[in-house]
């Protein structure tokens, strides 16, 4: 499977609620920085993470998804519940680094849109 196919599998468990069949997809020192907010280092600190900002499963709508070498990036659109139970909307733009056929690293840039 290539990088492209690995990330659609991997977003795919996401939007079913499968946490862990994502996380399948993730380097054990995955590192994920939000520009501008925090770096999550490792799996174990994504698993935390998703277990609270994914309770309810987001709905994205990639817009593009280009790979190039180690790298696929993806722009587009996601919709997640805050802990108010309201709707939020973002624009993103996600860059995954691959090793071994495995994301090790994403720099993340996310947007509230009105």
């Amino acid at each position: 499977m290539n990088n492209k196919a690995i990330l659609e599998k991997a977003n795919a468990a996401i939007t079913e609620g499968n946490n862990e069949g994502f996380l399948l997809f993730c380097t054990e020192d995955t590192e994920w920085t939000f520009v501008g907010d925090r770096t999550l280092r490792g799996k174990e600190a994504v698993r935390q993470y998703m277990a609270t900002t994914y309770a309810e499963p987001p709905k994205f709508m990639v817009e593009h998804l280009i790979a190039e070498g180690d790298f696929v990036t993806a722009v587009g659109k996601i919709s997640l519940k805050n802990e108010d139970g309201k709707t939020v909307n973002y624009a993103y733009c996600d860059v995954w680094r691959f090793r071994d056929g495995k994301m090790a690293e994403l720099k993340a840039f996310v947007i509230e849109t009105k």
